[in-house]
């Protein structure tokens, strides 16, 4: 008989690949969904839980330490791009999952479906609970084979990205998001709800970001910056989208119209907000336009 000294050692947590811990995981959950005593499961559910609860916990605190202090702020923002790190962080909750990710990640799961009927589907972007999306193809008619293939894109996002209560399909011909300021538009409608004046466009320095505060009727107030490439205006909320640091003191490159975090150096496209540094990120943009000198931008009301 083979003693416990004589069985080979699994590696340690930290040499195995993120895979590998993952799947292990992820076989862990399945076996246990395999248990058919009532009992055995509750208590394996429990026990579970009961470990969830204090990892989080502690993790908590060991990011709300790490943040207070320079030096810890420092390691954290250099560990938590650790892929098991992020994983774990993720798991509890304690970082943000990239919402623009998750949903593009849902339309791949939907798309080969509308592709056979003839059919695709666009994320433009996610505002408040809603995701705006653009069908093209068969899915934009009005058959009763796009309105399923309509609902089909509604309910992988609403399932798959927590927060989005509804989806809004936009026109099939796309608006300009990004606005010369030699293209400046007129209307003389009241301004829909959510739309806030910012400040003249005059103020807008050219190849410079400039930070406002933007405050709605009846919602809080939201930090936003503009970002102005060669007459080219971008609206985004004031966060990066790693840890949702301040974005007002970013390094703008108009050479090759890259911004870029002080904090921690990831990396944007200024106009389109796609991060070069961890693709699938995004910034969060703002619709934006311009009235009689003033520049208007939407946020959630």
């Amino acid at each position: 008989m083979t003693s416990l000294a004589d069985r080979p050692v699994a590696p340690a947590p930290e040499d195995r690949d993120v895979e590998v811990l993952a799947q292990a995981l992820d076989d862990a959950v399945a076996a246990l969904a395999e248990v058919t005593d009532p009992s055995g499961q509750r208590v394996a559910q429990a026990l579970r839980s009961s470990l969830e609860d204090v990892h989080r916990a502690a993790l908590v605190h060991v990011v709300r330490r790490l943040r207070d202090d320079a030096r810890g702020k420092e390691l954290l923002f250099e560990i938590v791009d650790e892929p098991v790190v992020r994983m774990v962080l993720l798991m509890h909750g304690i970082i943000r999952p990239d919402p623009m990710t998750l949903a593009r990640q849902a339309l791949e799961q939907v798309r080969p479906q509308l592709q056979s009927h003839g059919g695709d589907v666009e994320l433009v972007r996610i505002e408040g609970g809603t995701a705006f999306v653009r069908l093209s193809g068969a899915c934009n008619g009005c058959s009763m084979s796009a309105v399923t293939m309509r609902n089909g894109v509604e309910e992988a996002l609403k399932a798959q990205v927590p927060g989005i209560e509804g989806v809004e399909v936009l026109p099939n011909e796309p608006g300009p998001t990004l606005i010369p300021l030699g293209e400046v538009g007129i209307r003389t409608a009241t301004p829909e709800r959510g739309w806030v004046r910012s400040l003249p466009i005059g103020e807008f320095t050219l190849d410079a970001i400039t930070a406002v505060e933007l405050v709605p009727d009846g919602a809080p107030a939201v930090d936003a910056i503009v970002v102005n490439v060669g007459g080219q205006l971008s609206a985004y909320v004031n966060e990066c989208a790693h840890l949702a640091m301040p974005l007002d003191d970013a390094e703008l490159d108009t050479s090759d119209g890259s911004l870029t975090c002080a904090h921690h150096g990831y990396c944007f496209d200024a106009l389109s907000g796609e991060c070069r540094t961890f693709p699938g990120a995004q910034l969060e943009q703002l619709p934006l336009r311009v009235e009689d000198g003033e520049v208007w931008i939407r946020v959630s009301a």
